[in-house]
Parts: C-alpha cells; structure tokens; sequence
C-alpha cells in the first residue's frame, strides 16, 4: 500500500480527493491538513510515501515541498494546483516536488502520477511544462529582485536601504538597473513585468 498525505485548504477538494484515491485498491489517505503547518506536522506522524499539496494554501505548497525534502526525504511530493504560472512549476521541482499537475486532470492520472512518484519517477503536466520551458529568463540579480520586493511605489529609498542593509546609492543603482534590463519607466511597472513573469 501507497500512504498518502492530502493537504488542501479547502475541504470540499480534499474529501473528494480522498475519496476518488480510496477507490484504488494500493493507495491509503493516512491524514489529511488543512495548511502547510499542519501538513508537515502530519507527515512526521503518519510518515506518509506521497504526500499530495495543494500550491495556494497557508503557507504555500512550495514552502511545503521544501520542509518536507528536508525534513522526511522519504515523502515524495505532488503538488496539485487551480491557477499554476510557469514560474511555479520550475520554484517546486527546484524544492523537491516529483509531481505537477492542474486539479482539473483525471482522477485515474493523479493515481497514476502517485505510483510513478513512489517508484522513483517524476511527472509534470505536459501543458504547464511546455509553458515553463518557454518562459523567459530572469534578467535580474537576486539582489535586485530584492530590492524590487521592497521597492512599492510609495516607499522611499532610504526605507528600503535600511530593510535590505544597503547603502541608498547602492539601492538607487539597483533600481536603475531594473527599470534599464526591464525596459520600464516606473518600479509599478517593473513589478508587474516581474510578476507576470513569476520572477517575484
């Protein structure tokens, strides 16, 4: 038998989820969390083989994924998702998920997807990765994306040197650096391109 984790905010998803894998006769819902903290704290008690996340959640399925790859490296980990962006998808293999797929799939895939991530295999939903495989390339350093975090339109720049411990000048010249690589005229704008690209 396959034990399972479900971990999904909303209820009505997570009992239906459990209640189509019950169906299978090798899988076993263990526990289920309505959150992340409550699924880490489940998975060291049940220690289940997969756990299946749901990415938008308290405390978000990636920062789920990557507590338990440290914390229960023997609990692979599915993350199912409504709205996913190509950035997501490359933010959770990079934090150990094994499997990626859109709520909308069939039952008998997500079933499928479980066995293949037990077994030592990997699968993503062959849309969201196309789409993250087209995705263009962040530009920007990690530090300035640091600064563009910080940089809301109405915070001055000495606010955001103290928060990032840089000198003002320092984060003037980072701002000038994001808004020339972006090709914007605005941190309101640079934010947008940032976020619709999922670089934020």
């Amino acid at each position: 038998m396959i034990r399972l984790l479900l971990a999904d905010d909303e209820e009505l998803i997570r009992v239906a989820v459990a209640a189509l894998l019950d169906l299978e006769a090798d899988l076993d819902v263990v526990a289920h969390a309505a959150d992340g903290h409550e699924a880490v704290e489940s998975a060291l008690q049940h220690r289940p083989d997969v756990a299946v996340v749901d990415l938008q959640m308290p405390r978000d399925g990636i920062e789920v994924t990557a507590e338990l790859t440290r914390v229960l490296p023997s609990c692979a980990v599915v993350i199912l998702t409504g709205h996913a962006r190509p950035a997501q998808v490359q933010r959770a293999l990079a934090a150990g998920a094994k499997g990626f797929l859109p709520k909308g799939c069939k039952g008998g895939t997500l079933a499928d997807v479980i066995r293949r991530v037990h077994s030592g295999g990997r699968y993503v939903d062959p849309g969201l990765a196309a789409d993250a495989l087209s995705m263009p390339e962040c530009p920007l350093t990690q530090r300035e994306l640091d600064v563009l975090r910080s940089a809301e339109p109405d915070v001055p720049v000495s606010l955001i040197a103290r928060r990032l411990h840089l000198s003002p000048g320092t984060v003037r010249n980072h701002l000038t650096a994001i808004l020339a690589k972006l090709r914007v005229g605005s941190r309101t704008e640079a934010a947008t391109v940032a976020r619709d690209n999922g670089w934020l």
